[in-house]
């Protein structure tokens, strides 16, 4: 393990409250490919939203609202990054087995964690709160007799509903990866990858971003204060709840309590 390694994994001990465990081979391998497949992910969404605009454009030089020809476009995004969401966390559990197996004993949760003592209550109704309001405004353009409007709502609706679905599949492989882990400490630090990574996935980045991007017209309207409006609002709840919640390695830790 190289110095650099080791002090991050030591230093992300330290900060969850692991300061007597160990800064072991296992840890930073698991927390080094967690980094790349987060930067990964980000680079993801970009070239998403990237596509999405080129996508968006197409359909206003074509004659119809938006042609079949964009939709396709635009449904082969979401396809293309749904797949490789699902390719990155293949990737993180491939590295976690590999590491695992180095192991000479392993221990394993008793039972399998909830989505609600890894990703908490607060986090998971903002993420549905969040979704249905944006989901909620593309909707109701939909009827305003301006065709970018509606080319711009259509790409909201289809990369939302993409994006709604990328989490709860991502989700899912986060609750139910195997536990990676040799001792009650190293367990816990499993349990405390899990949350961050369950918090990490419902950061809204597209939810904000797509109405306020996409839902423009010929002339501005009541669409574009109300998408501005979610996105102010969305900051102040979600900087609420990181305020407010549980620090991970807490959350971490009553969950193994009850489990």
């Amino acid at each position: 393990m190289r110095q650099a390694e080791h002090s991050e994994t030591r230093r992300w001990l330290d900060q969850h409250g692991l300061t007597d465990a160990e800064s072991t081979p296992l840890l930073a391998t698991r927390l080094a490919v967690r980094r790349r497949a987060k930067l990964a992910g980000d680079v993801l969404l970009a070239a998403f939203l990237i596509g999405a605009a080129l996508t968006h454009t197409l359909s206003r030089l074509t004659d119809a609202a938006y042609s079949w020809l964009s939709l396709l476009l635009l449904t082969a995004l979401v396809v293309g990054l749904l797949v490789a969401q699902w390719l990155l966390r293949q990737w993180v559990r491939r590295v976690d087995r590999r590491a695992g197996a180095q192991l000479p004993r392993r221990v394993a949760h008793p039972v399998g964690f909830g989505w609600s003592a890894v990703l908490g209550r607060p986090y998971a109704v903002f993420t549905v709160a969040a979704y249905t309001g944006a989901l909620a405004l593309a909707v109701s353009v939909l009827p305003v007799s301006d065709p970018v409007l509606r080319a711009g709502a259509a790409v909201v609706l289809i990369g939302l509903t993409g994006a709604g679905a990328g989490i709860v599949m991502q989700l899912r492989q986060v609750l139910t990866s195997p536990a990676v882990a040799e001792d009650e400490a190293s367990l816990t630090a499993d349990v405390i990858m899990r949350v961050e990574d369950a918090r990490a996935l419902v950061m809204p980045s597209l939810v904000w971003s797509l109405p306020a991007i996409f839902l423009y017209g010929e002339s501005l309207g009541w669409w574009n204060a109300v998408a501005i409006g979610l996105v102010v609002a969305g900051v102040v709840a979600f900087g609420l709840i990181q305020t407010r919640a549980a620090a991970v390695g807490a959350t971490a830790r009553q969950a193994m309590i009850v489990r």
